[in-house]
């Protein structure tokens, strides 16, 4: 009991730690928080220090996380698993339940802050790119999924995670995960997979792809609104003044709402078959958080956000921790870095010719590239690069809508490629 009571402490603390840590290193702020928290998780998780599953119970699991407790008793009688076993299948039992209620818990947490009728009005410009990169993206993953389906186990779940990478992403990439319950090292591939291309992909948006765009496509016009707009936040400030009173007092209301938002997505999951509770549960809450931001007293709290992205941190920890390293030199996951790698560069080159072709400027295509791609804390890093703040409400806008509308696209297409298996 004591191992799983340290392992509660470390899930829900440690994450604090990689915060702290980004604020008082500049190099460590560059890699971000969530990368961290992968980073770490993968090193507990494969150094030895969370008791092993025996290979027998491994066999025993039939796919499940880990056994009940009238199942595991009846083995331990019989002689199939020893007691030695006890303390690895309620590490696996606590993990899924944290890995059950992290993600629900942090979509409306997320959501809430968001002004999406604002900055609906503030980036008409750039709703036509990100039209255009959501077709890239279904263009792309459909030649993908049916290029690479015999190849890759679930290809369809995995074609519905690749979506939430380009539409928001590690908070839509976990939702769609969640909802399509997929198993946990194959969603700590797609991700890692995603972290290694991303990070090319980054370099190239902040280095050279202005240059090299601008040769071909629309050079950016200024076009300044007189809207008066209120500062936004950089990337590094996601986590600030939540240790104000104020903030836990707003994270204390939001944490209260999306505890109710859980609980009434959850209720409504019942009546539905059980294959598609998980599903009602993530579109549920997606909804309502989306409801959630529409009132003003709901929209106020501010520090909604910097509490979403903490559980995500916890997420993304648990998640890694759970991964089996060896599996990320396994040559048969060869073609899903292919289809990881398809889908980042695949996307954004037709996402950029689209562009191109319906003369949107290079500004505007590459912020809306990094916002569907990174998700919103990264629009301001690229703003930067780009040396042009009048892209920044349209990268905050599509990153937005992004988030909102990535999980409804992950799961459709996903159910819907599922057809063809």
């Amino acid at each position: 009991m004591s191992v799983i009571l340290l392992l509660i402490v470390f899930y829900l603390c440690f994450p604090a730690a990689i915060v702290y840590a980004t604020h008082q290193s500049t190099v460590l702020n560059k890699i971000g928080a969530v990368v961290l928290a992968y980073i770490v998780g993968v090193v507990v998780g494969n150094v030895g220090l969370l008791p092993a599953m025996s290979e027998q119970m491994r066999s025993l699991l039939g796919g499940q996380a880990f056994l009940p407790d009238a199942q595991m008793t009846e083995y331990l009688q019989q002689g199939r698993l020893t007691a030695a076993d006890l303390v690895p299948n309620q590490i696996a039992r606590l993990q899924e339940i944290l890995m059950t209620i992290t993600i629900p818990l942090a979509i409306p947490l997320l959501l809430f802050s968001l002004d999406v009728k604002r900055w609906l009005k503030l980036a008409r410009r750039a709703m036509i790119s990100m039209v255009l990169g959501i077709v890239s993206l279904t263009i792309v993953i459909v030649i993908g999924f049916f290029s690479l389906k015999n190849l890759i186990p679930e290809a369809w779940k995995i074609a519905g995670m690749l979506v939430g990478i380009y539409t928001g992403g590690t908070p839509n990439l976990a939702a769609i995960a969640t909802a399509l319950e997929v198993d946990p090292n194959i969603f700590i591939l797609v991700n890692t997979y995603e972290i290694v291309a991303g990070f090319f992909f980054l370099v190239l948006i902040m280095t050279v792809a202005q240059s090299l765009l601008n040769r071909f496509m629309h050079p950016f016009q200024s076009a300044l609104t007189e809207e008066h707009l209120e500062p936004v936040q950089a990337a590094n400030e996601e986590f600030e003044g939540m240790l104000t009173r104020s903030g836990i007092l707003e994270m204390a209301k939001s944490f209260g709402l999306s505890l109710l938002i859980f609980a009434f997505a959850g209720g409504l999951s019942l009546l539905v078959p059980k294959s598609a509770q998980m599903v009602t549960v993530i579109l549920g809450i997606t909804t309502l958080g989306v409801a959630g931001s529409l009132l003003p007293a709901i929209n106020r709290l501010k520090q909604s956000f910097s509490l979403g992205m903490y559980l995500i941190l916890i997420f993304s920890l648990l998640v890694a921790s759970m991964a089996d390293l060896t599996a990320l030199f396994n040559i048969d996951f060869f073609y899903l870095f292919l289809f990881v790698a398809l889908g980042v560069f695949g996307t954004m080159l037709i996402h950029v010719f689209l562009s191109w072709l319906f003369k949107i400027d290079t500004d505007t295509t590459i912020i809306t590239i990094s916002a569907l791609s990174f998700s919103p804390p990264f629009v301001p890093v690229v703003v930067s690069a780009l040396k042009n703040k009048e892209v920044l409400i349209s990268g905050l806008a599509v990153g937005t809508l992004g988030y909102i509308f990535g999980t409804y696209l992950g799961v459709t297409l996903a159910y819907f490629l599922n057809a063809f298996m």
